[in-house]
């Protein structure tokens, strides 16, 4: 039995490539079932996300099932197989092992930290495991793989700094801000980054959020979508200013939208509250001069760029913090996949034991005669503690195996099957 992987990602393969083979909405149940319907496959679970497309199965053969993986991968699809078989990477036992962890500890992200991966695979694992389509060794694998990304997060900071423009802008309002909870934020223009800032903002317990834009139509359009707020003209500018605590702006705008004059103004109407502004259009939507005035704090894109570099750094470094955790697990991991391979030999051990002393109690039992239940019951029982007593060292023995190379593992669990005249078939 063996445990392997084979998939593409964003490392190895264009978004054109991974889309082709990206599951369709709705087909995962039966594409569990056709996954498991190859030859020697036993458990299967699909992971697709935007970044990857991966099969991780338990097979009897693990070359063979790679291969047969490979070839039902590409079936049907529109997908040149040249470039289709070198973005495929192939894994087996602890490799595969290895990857699943890097992978759901973010160490193998286009952003390395992010957490949503691990909500992904979770996922994942409830669509195979709903598809009856995992069983023991995956079930025990996917419950490690939580642990080992829980533990990830908990012993490193590998997903506590922002790596993203829009995710820092919210770290550098908390920073002004001892609690982000209920403060009013101004969006202006229409900007992604100012977008998705603000809806970090959200997350993290903001309050309304309104939106002003040249285009009122615009702005009534993403403050919908926002569902928090209202929509305002950029004549409304000063009005807004008054009653916000933080500025989002990424406008088009030639010259600045918000001046010292009108930034001036509002902190009239402020009765001492500080107004954070966050401004990551090009050219500037904040005027410099802005930054002067007692109670504003003005941070440009050339500010948060250079959070991103730093966080992004402090992560590589926390990063291998993490790959050690990962090597850890794997190995511990290992052991326990290794030990799988003496569970045949044991159970029929055990069986052929049972069949024995079945046999010779019956005989006995025969020659007896009649005898009371509380006899048979004595017997029962001695021969029960005979066997078992018989068994523990052998099977001590063979358990102990599990903790060997694979070749010497073979070795030993073959003369155990000879000495005890079992099947050859696993132990050779």
């Amino acid at each position: 039995m063996n445990l392997v992987l084979i998939g593409l990602n964003h490392k190895t393969a264009p978004v054109a490539l991974r889309e082709c083979l990206a599951p369709p909405p709705g087909t995962l149940e039966e594409l569990h079932q056709q996954a498991l319907a190859l030859p020697g496959v036993r458990e299967a679970l699909i992971l697709s996300t935007c970044n990857r497309v991966e099969v991780l199965a338990v097979a009897d053969q693990g070359p063979e099932a790679l291969a047969g993986l490979g070839a039902w991968l590409a079936r049907g699809k529109p997908v040149d197989l040249a470039s289709f078989e070198q973005a495929l990477y192939r894994h087996q036992d602890q490799e595969a092992v290895r990857h699943l962890f890097r992978v759901a500890s973010s160490l193998d992200s286009l952003v390395v930290g992010e957490p949503q991966i691990l909500g992904q695979i979770k996922e994942a694992f409830r669509l195979a495991a709903g598809a009856g389509a995992t069983r023991a060794v995956l079930n025990k694998l996917l419950h490690k793989t939580f642990q080992v990304a829980k533990r990830v997060r908990t012993e490193t900071r590998i997903g506590g700094a922002a790596v993203s423009v829009s995710y820092a802008a919210v770290e550098l309002a908390k920073k002004i801000f001892d609690d982000l909870k209920g403060l009013k934020v101004l969006l202006i223009g229409a900007g992604e980054m100012a977008e998705l800032a603000a809806e970090h903002l959200l997350t993290q317990g903001a309050g309304e959020i309104l939106v002003a834009n040249r285009t009122l139509e615009r702005a009534v359009e993403l403050s919908k979508r926002l569902g928090s707020g209202a929509a305002l003209g950029l004549g409304d500018l000063a009005q807004a200013l008054s009653q916000v605590d933080i500025v989002i702006s990424s406008t088009g705008a030639s010259e600045p939208v918000i001046t010292h004059d009108l930034a001036r103004r509002s902190l009239k109407t402020r009765r001492g509250r500080p107004l954070f502004f966050i401004d990551i259009a090009v050219p500037r939507d904040v005027e410099a001069r802005v930054a002067e005035l007692d109670g504003c704090f003005v941070y440009d894109i050339d500010d948060l760029t250079q959070v991103v570099q730093r966080n992004r750094q402090g992560r590589a470094g926390e990063a291998q913090a993490a790959e050690a955790i990962v090597a850890e697990e794997v190995v511990k991991f290992g052991a326990w996949l290794r030990s799988l391979a003496v569970v045949p030999t044991i159970t029929e051990l055990t069986g052929k034991a049972e069949e024995i002393r079945q046999a010779e109690l019956a005989r006995t039992m025969k020659d007896l005669g009649e005898i009371g239940p509380a006899q048979a019951e004595a017997l029962e029982r001695l021969t029960r503690s005979l066997v078992k007593k018989l068994l523990h060292d052998p099977i001590q023995f063979i358990r102990e195996q599990g903790h060997r190379s694979d070749e010497s593992q073979r070795n030993h669990l073959a003369l155990a099957r000879r000495v005890f005249r079992l099947s050859q078939d696993d132990g050779e």
